[in-house]
This record gives structure tokens, sequence and C-alpha cells, in this order.
């Protein structure tokens, strides 16, 4: 299985989009029969899923953490969640546009998709909401609009980033991001 995950990364890293990338493909590339992928995967979909959650799993760990942490060395925390955050998605840079591109049309890659973002934006309300209750966070703050905004702010600036500019801009971005985050939630 190890096989077919990095060869959809190789075929991925050549531009290729996920829809062009055929079963055949995959297969030869991981050195395998086309009946031995359908052992592990019953279609690309599944398969896409499984890449995303190995590639991915950086970028959310790394937003948890700092969601969890008690924030007391301000927006430096945040940054180092956002730096994190960049170079998860350096060392796999076209799985969330392939993510992105099958969503689109493909109800499980779509309901993964949200899925993963539902359960960071959940436990970014509640930690919004424990911050108001606790008097550090406005009242005014809409906690679940706010959540969701955060959650799409970071997702959409990292890939935007990262497809327009190489890795010596990353630290500029992060400390952006971790301005622009902690500013909403405590400015």
């Amino acid at each position: 299985m190890r096989r077919l995950v990095e060869a959809v990364e190789n075929e991925l890293s050549t531009g290729t989009p996920y829809t062009e990338i055929s079963v055949q493909r995959i297969a030869e590339q991981a050195r395998i029969a086309r009946s031995t992928f359908y052992l592990h995967f019953p279609d690309k979909s599944r398969l896409l899923i499984t890449v995303a959650d190995e590639a991915l799993q950086g970028l959310f760990d790394a937003a948890t953490a700092w969601w969890a942490a008690d924030h007391a060395d301000g927006p430096a925390g945040v940054e180092r969640a956002m730096t994190a955050m960049l170079r998860v998605y350096r060392a796999h840079p076209k799985v969330l546009p392939a993510l992105a591109e099958v969503s689109c049309y493909d109800y499980e890659v779509a309901s993964y998709w949200l899925g993963k973002v539902g359960a960071f934006v959940d436990t970014e309300q509640r930690r919004l909401e424990k911050e108001q209750r606790a008097g550090t966070v406005s009242v005014d703050l809409d906690c679940a609009n706010t959540a969701r905004l955060l959650a799409a702010m970071v997702e959409r600036t990292i890939s935007l980033h990262c497809a327009a500019s190489g890795p010596e801009a990353d630290p500029a971005v992060a400390k952006a991001l971790a301005r622009s985050i902690w500013l909403t939630i405590y400015g």
C-alpha cells in the first residue's frame, strides 16, 4: 500500500491533475498489478483519501496543538503552528489541490474533506466559546463563524502562498497569519 501512496504523490508532483491519473498508471508506478490495486482500494477516490490522511495529518496536528495550549506566549505560539503547517504542506504540495479538485464532483472525497475541516472548526469553536466564558474573548465574537473563517483563511492562504512562493517566504506568511489570527481572537 505504501508504494501506491508514493505513486500517487509522484504523479501529482509532475503536475498531472488527479482526474487524469489512471489506476493503470498508479499500479505501474507502484510496480503492482492493477488487480492488486483493487485489493486495497475500491477506486481512486479511496486512494486519494488515504494519501490525504497520511500527508495532511501534520497540518491539523500543529494547529490543534496551538488551540489546546494556554496561549500565554501570544502570537509567537500561533506563528510556530503556522510554520509547522507550512512545513507539512510543502512536503506534500499537491495533495490539498487534488482534494479540492476531486471534492467538487466526488461525494466521498467531499465528505472526507468536509469532515476533516469540520472537526477542526469544531475544535476552534469550542476553544473560542471557552475563552468567551473566561472573559478573554469579546462576548460579541461570533464563535461559529469566526472558527470557519479562520480555518478557511489559513487553508487558502497556505495553499495560494505555496503555489506562488518558495519556502524562503514562509516565515513572513507564518507571521502575518499569526498576527491576523491573534487579532481576530484577542484584538
